[in-house]
């Protein structure tokens, strides 16, 4: 009996400890753009017919679409809606196209900049005066809603319209800056700016960039204004924000989806490993059948790539590169952010793989037909043709690092926020 009642007395014990909050209340931090609009009772687009670029992850502190919050607001007259790539709606695959529809919520005319068009036509602003952006960038420049924004400031440079960023945080800080310019030859959607492939700025201070520098095709400029967030620093990464991350596409779900894109993205290119993207941890780790997990994770281990510890994994992805096979690699873990870099850990490991399984190096296996993409992505043939010679990091390094420093003392122009 009384071990019935101890149990029953631990039980309440338990359960008034447990009824409380499991984590104590997210502090945000930081005021979005659209949060600072809101304050400001719309003034910028008072009197003025708003065209909305946006997506999910274009909401408020408290969640709230920013399609509900300009259609319900008196003071904005909102008249049209603009898609990227992955629909406004959040729901399709990277590259799929995606037709013009109307809102089933609104009945707001959608149009699509990611189908037969990637730049919003005359006839799709005859009746804006005004667009404005508010989509959550990650960063990387091969993801391609900042191709979005800058080539939506040409239509409006171009037809006379005004433009307005709502800006958001970099989910990577703005103290990173990787890779080399984007170079002519290889201009495209994927890398449509000549910036690094990590770029460190918001999409705010990119657009100021892109305006200022005249990088708008023709040299055109728009009349652009930028709504600054309030309480974002530089060296902060997302989860230091306070704010809800909303899916950026189908695989970017989480903050940290965000820092592991640059770190396999452009090796993703190619399907001779599986980075993560039909697993649970999309971007996050190089597998394959062949691989020994062991051997992998050891060799990079004795590099010492700064803060980052690479973890055997063993893995049966459920849909896309390798589905249904068994396959083992590494899950690559930053340890310190500050001191990890990310876009070489993709060639670092391509590298490792050459050495342990030369028959498996990425350029004696790659579909030759991606190629063209890959440079793309890189942003240069000359990081392929390069490496393809002696898979080795050392012999693109200094290509891959010629632009930063320049590109730091540009960009400083253009920072919003220290």
């Amino acid at each position: 009996m009384y071990r019935h009642t101890l149990l029953f007395l631990l039980s309440l014990m338990l359960l008034a400890t447990t009824s409380q909050p499991l984590a104590a209340k997210s502090t945000i931090r930081v005021k979005t753009g659209i949060e600072v609009l809101k304050e400001s009772h719309f003034k910028i687009l008072q009197g003025k017919r708003v065209g909305l670029i946006t997506n999910p992850t274009g909401v408020d502190n408290q969640l709230q679409s920013d399609v509900d919050i300009l259609y319900h607001a008196p003071e904005v007259n909102l008249v049209a809606l603009f898609g990227p790539e992955h629909g406004i709606r959040g729901n399709q695959w990277a590259g799929v196209g995606i037709e013009d529809n109307r809102d089933s919520v609104t009945g707001l005319p959608v149009y699509s900049l990611h189908g037969k068009t990637r730049k919003a036509t005359p006839e799709m602003l005859k009746d804006v005066d005004v667009l404005v952006y508010d989509i959550q960038d990650i960063g990387s420049r091969s993801f391609t809603y900042i191709s979005s924004m800058g080539l939506a400031m040409e239509a409006a440079a171009e037809l006379g319209k005004e433009f307005v960023v709502l800006d958001r945080p970099n989910p990577l800080g703005g103290l990173k800056v990787e890779g080399c310019l984007t170079e002519d030859d290889v201009i495209s959607f994927v890398s449509q700016w000549k910036i690094p492939y990590v770029y460190g700025l918001t999409c705010g201070e990119l657009a100021l960039m892109l305006n200022g520098e005249r990088m708008l095709k023709g040299g055109k400029q728009c009349k652009l204004t930028v709504v600054k967030m309030k309480g974002w620093k530089r060296k902060m990464t997302y989860d230091q924000t306070g704010l809800q991350w909303i899916p950026s596409s189908p695989h970017i779900p989480q903050p940290i989806s965000a820092i592991a894109y640059p770190i396999s993205g452009i090796l993703g290119e190619f399907s001779y490993m599986n980075i993560g993207v039909g697993y649970t941890i999309p971007f996050q780790m190089f597998a394959a059948p062949w691989v020994d997990a062991m051997r992998l994770s050891q060799a990079l281990n004795t590099l010492h790539v700064p803060g980052v510890i690479f973890r055997p994994i063993y893995a049966k992805p459920f849909y896309a590169t390798m589905k249904d096979q068994q396959i083992q690699g590494v899950q690559v873990h930053i340890t310190d952010y500050a001191k990890a870099p990310l876009t070489p850990i993709q060639f670092i490991v391509a590298q490792e793989v050459a050495r342990l399984w030369p028959d498996k190096a990425v350029f004696k296996t790659a579909d030759p037909k991606r190629f063209r993409m890959f440079d793309q992505v890189s942003g240069s043939k000359q990081i392929r043709e390069r490496f393809s010679q002696r898979h080795l990091w050392s012999d693109i390094q200094p290509y891959w690092d010629k632009d930063v420093a320049a590109f730091r003392q540009l960009s400083r122009k253009y920072y919003l926020y220290r």
